[in-house]
């Protein structure tokens, strides 16, 4: 872990809400003054968008149909690790953008489905900020887990995760629900090993649950709105959280472990915001002193 120069991760399922998240971070940094370099763990993928069709087809003809950009052997996690490492050390690395779709190929001058060059962070940042699918990964060979300095997790419980991605991907990509199911099913097996065992390594978690009926996720019209949800918001060392002050802070909110605490879901970014700050002061503040 770094001190010089910290880094936050915030991770999460395609489909589970890292970006209303990282929203919030941005809030937090613009009010405090705080300077962070962004990196999305998309623009890790090892393959373009022509070249995953590729390989997909490639494992599929080989009878592997568990391959998908969950996979570990699908990112340059390596690189990823050298990159939280060297920052941590030095403030300096790097990074890149990979293309969705339209809008963002006229920002960036580069087809959908590529990615752009890569470009060097800019001097003078407070710290990284990193979202994406593998913020918190720890196997024999990779420990970016242990680059980071706050690791966030976001996890909805699983059908409302599936509901949010089915409405996104069709909304803002264009694909049908069966083929939303076909990704889902594919992706299952590395979400299984790769994408949940990171959430025993996060520092906060935070669960939106919610209180409307999801059983099928694959028909559902509409995503639960906040107001039909509880976030469970759980701690993984709660020493030095002052729940008592929580609790008074967000109405209608109680504890339910010594180490997690039940919120309305429309509370989730005051929680948020009540929760990092003080982290996040703290992180930037100590960094400061030792440059």
């Amino acid at each position: 872990m770094s001190r010089k120069y910290p880094i936050i991760s915030v991770t999460g399922s395609s489909g589970a809400g890292t970006s209303t998240v990282k929203s919030t971070f941005e809030q937090i940094f613009r009010r405090e003054g705080i300077t962070a370099v962004t990196i999305e763990g998309d623009a890790f993928h090892r393959f373009d968008r022509k070249a995953m069709r590729a390989e997909l087809a490639r494992r599929a003809a080989e009878g592997d149909h568990t391959f998908s950009h969950f996979s570990i052997e699908a990112n340059e996690l390596d690189e990823l690790e050298t990159i939280f490492r060297t920052y941590g050390e030095t403030g300096k690395g790097r990074t890149r953008h990979y293309v969705h779709d339209m809008e963002e190929s006229e920002r960036y001058g580069v087809p959908p489905g590529e990615f752009t060059a890569w470009e060097e962070f800019p001097e003078g940042s407070d710290l990284l900020f990193y979202e994406g699918l593998h913020g918190a990964v720890k196997t024999d060979a990779i420990d970016i887990a242990g680059q980071v300095d706050l690791k966030i997790g976001v996890v909805p419980v699983i059908n409302l995760e599936w509901i949010q991605k089915i409405h996104r991907d069709k909304a803002a990509r264009g694909y049908s629900t069966e083929a939303v199911t076909d990704t889902i099913l594919r992706r299952m097996h590395d979400y299984v090993h790769v994408i949940c065992p990171q959430f025993t390594q996060t520092d906060i978690n935070f669960q939106r649950v919610p209180v409307v009926d999801t059983s099928n996720p694959f028909i559902a019209r509409w995503i639960p709105t906040p107001d039909e949800s509880l976030v469970v918001i759980r701690f993984k060392n709660p020493r030095g959280i002052d729940f008592p002050y929580l609790t008074s802070m967000i109405a209608g909110s109680w504890m339910t472990r010594a180490n997690s605490i039940v919120i309305p879901g429309n509370k989730q970014d005051l929680a948020m915001q009540l929760i990092l700050t003080p982290l996040i002061e703290r992180l930037v503040s100590n960094a400061r002193k030792l440059r």
